[in-house]
This record gives structure tokens, C-alpha cells and sequence, in this order.
């Protein structure tokens, strides 16, 4: 039986789309381990599909001053002797990384035992980790047109990032129902990622009154960021997070209004929801979502909102055009090179 490793972790964003990747793997004949942290999110993520998970000591990687600077590349080193041992034992034929910065120690170890590596970059700029990861990978997937650019021509392959087959077979009526929605009436579904996030949630509630005159509104704001005072307002359903119950929460809305985390706007490219994204500021992050809403925009798929211009009366007006506009963002987003994200990754996985 071939053998593949997986990595990648320290946010959910860098463990989903490996999930995503188990039911073709496992249908491909493929045993499969997880190489992460000791305790870090992918640990809690992966113990759910009963893969044999491997823990190695990790480090972070800051561009910014930080006494843990001093101490975490000793915890690299370690975690590269750990991945390289374990390495060594199971020989897998290949590693598949999904990045952060666990998956350094893994990626690096396997090249130096010459097993092949295909990593994947979410973002439209490639991370640090997944920059001290290129140089030793037989190919890198990544999510945007724009970052082929900046890859090594003969690695670079756009596949878009691989998305749970489930969130495609979801019933709306079961997603009305949760919401005790009338199927009478458009839906807006907000979503600001499993941690909300805070100023969108408070510009969609200010615009509520507006809103709610001619849509319904489903809104997962984050754990501990419910607004007691609106939850008996009609039409408009809260969550702090929903697992299982998403892909209906996703057949029922028309319009979506997000983040631009890579992961989040893949999974509506490949839905096929008319959306809005508001990115993350360059003052809150790396400006990863900016760049990121910014293509999803010139590619015709959304429209964007920059946090700081966001008004209630920006927000109602945008909602209003992206939804007078929705089919023809249906059709351009149904044209697109990264909808088939598991065949494409599947098949370089089979080559390497």
C-alpha cells in the first residue's frame, strides 16, 4: 500500500483543506499519517477521521521581536530530528503540506530523505513558513493567478484549495428550517470566520433595520459575540459556530458576506455564492486578505468593502447591487480555473 503524510497546522485554515483531501486519498488506496504539533489545533481537528497522528516539537517563525525568538529555533531543530526519525521508519512515497509552521521541521526532513513534497500556499504571497519550504518541494499549488508569478515557473500549479465535498450537499429547506426562515424571502448569510470578527459583526447589526426589510439574515458571529438584546429579532438568526449544520446554512443563503481568508473565499468560489468580502485591514495582519479580496474582485467573483470605508449605508447599497448582479457573479465564478481542486492536487500527488 502507498503511503502519503500529511501537515500542516497552528490555524484550522492550514488543516481543512487536507481534510478535504482524506475521502480521495483513502478511495486512492492511500495509508495516511498527520505529522503536527504536539497540541496545536490540527491535533483536535484530525482526531475526528481516525488517522494516526504524529506529534513534533514546533517553533514559530516572527518577523518581529519576541523573547520566544531566542528559544524556538532549538524547538525547530528538535522538531526536525523527531520528523526525520519518524520519516525514516514509515518511508512514505510522498508529503502533502498545507503549511504553517509545523510543517517546516516535516517538509525539510522529507527532502533531505529524498521523499518527494507538494506543499500548498493559500495566500496570494507566499507565507515565511512556505518560503523556507519552496526551495526543497517538487511542486506548489497555490490558490490565485497572481501568485504563479511569484513561484518558481517549473513548481508553480494554480489548483485553487481543496474544499469538503459536504459543503456542497447541503438542503436549503433544512437550513431554513434551523433558522425558522420563510423561503419567501432572500437570505444573507455573514460569516467572520470561528473567530467572528468584531466590526463586521457590528456593521451588520447596525444595518439590520435596513436589511431585514427586503432579506433574511443568518449570521455566525463568533464564540462569546451573540447580541442578547436582537435574539428575538424576526428575520435574523444568530450562531456563535455551526459544524455540521454549515453546508445547509450555505444551500440556503444568496448572498454571503465574509472575511477573505483564502480558505473561506475558495470555499465560495467553489459554492458559487454571490458574496462580499471585507478583509482583514494591513494594520490587523500581514495584508494577506486584502491582496487576496482584491483578486477575487478582478477575477469577477466578488465585491469588496475595505473595512475602514464601511458605512451602514455602503453596506446596504453593495448588498443591494452584488443581489440585482447575483447571476452574472453565478456565471463568472462558474468559469473558473480553481474549481477542481482535488483532481488537480490528486493527480500531482499520483506523479509525484
Amino acid at each position: 500500500m502507498r503511503k502519503i503524510v500529511l501537515t500542516g497546522g497552528g490555524t484550522a485554515g492550514h488543516v481543512t483543506p487536507n481534510i478535504a483531501l482524506l475521502p480521495s486519498l483513502k478511495e486512492a488506496g492511500y495509508e495516511i499519517t498527520y505529522v503536527g504539533s504536539y497540541d496545536g489545533i490540527e491535533k483536535r481537528l484530525i482526531e475526528d477521521f481516525n488517522i494516526p497522528y504524529i506529534g513534533i516539537s514546533t517553533g514559530k517563525f516572527r518577523r518581529y521581536l519576541d523573547p520566544k525568538n531566542l528559544t524556538d529555533p532549538f524547538r525547530v531543530v528538535k522538531g526536525y530530528v523527531e520528523a526525520k526519525k519518524f520519516l525514516k521508519s514509515y518511508r512514505p512515497d510522498v508529503v502533502f503540506s498545507k503549511g504553517g509552521f509545523v510543517s517546516v521541521p516535516v517538509v525539510r526532513a522529507a527532502a533531505s530523505l529524498h521523499i518527494p513534497c507538494i506543499i500548498h500556499e493559500s495566500d496570494m504571497t507566499p507565507g515565511l513558513a512556505n518560503k523556507l519550504c519552496i526551495p526543497v518541494a517538487k511542486k506548489v499549488c497555490c490558490n490565485f493567478p497572481e501568485t504563479l508569478k511569484l513561484l518558481p515557473e517549473n513548481k508553480a500549479v494554480l489548483t485553487g484549495s481543496p474544499i469538503r465535498a459536504e459543503l456542497s450537499k447541503g438542503n436549503r429547506l433544512a437550513g431554513l428550517t434551523l433558522c425558522g426562515f420563510s423561503a419567501n424571502k432572500p437570505v444573507i448569510m455573514v460569516t467572520g470566520g470561528s473567530l467572528g470578527a468584531s466590526n463586521v459583526n457590528k456593521a451588520v447589526r447596525e444595518a439590520l433595520p435596513k436589511l431585514l426589510q427586503d432579506f433574511q439574515v443568518v449570521h455566525l458571529c463568533g464564540r462569546g459575540k451573540l447580541d442578547n438584546v436582537l435574539l428575538s429579532t424576526e428575520g435574523y438568526k444568530q450562531f456563535e459556530y455551526v459544524k455540521n449544520e454549515l453546508k445547509d446554512l450555505f444551500a440556503m443563503a444568496d448572498l454571503v458576506i465574509s472575511r477573505a481568508g483564502a480558505n473561506a473565499i475558495c470555499e465560495l468560489l467553489a459554492l458559487k455564492k454571490p458574496n462580499i468580502l471585507i478583509p482583514l485591514p494591513s494594520s490587523s495582519s500581514r495584508g494577506d486578505q486584502l491582496l487576496n479580496a482584491q483578486s477575487f474582485e478582478a477575477q469577477g467573483f466578488s465585491i469588496v468593502i475595505n473595512e475602514d470605508d464601511l458605512t451602514t449605508n455602503l453596506l446596504v447599497n453593495k448588498v443591494k447591487e452584488l443581489y440585482g448582479n447575483r447571476q452574472d457573479y453565478y456565471d463568472t465564478m462558474s468559469k473558473s480555473d480553481q474549481m477542481d481542486s482535488i483532481k488537480t492536487i490528486m493527480k500531482l500527488i499520483e506523479e509525484a
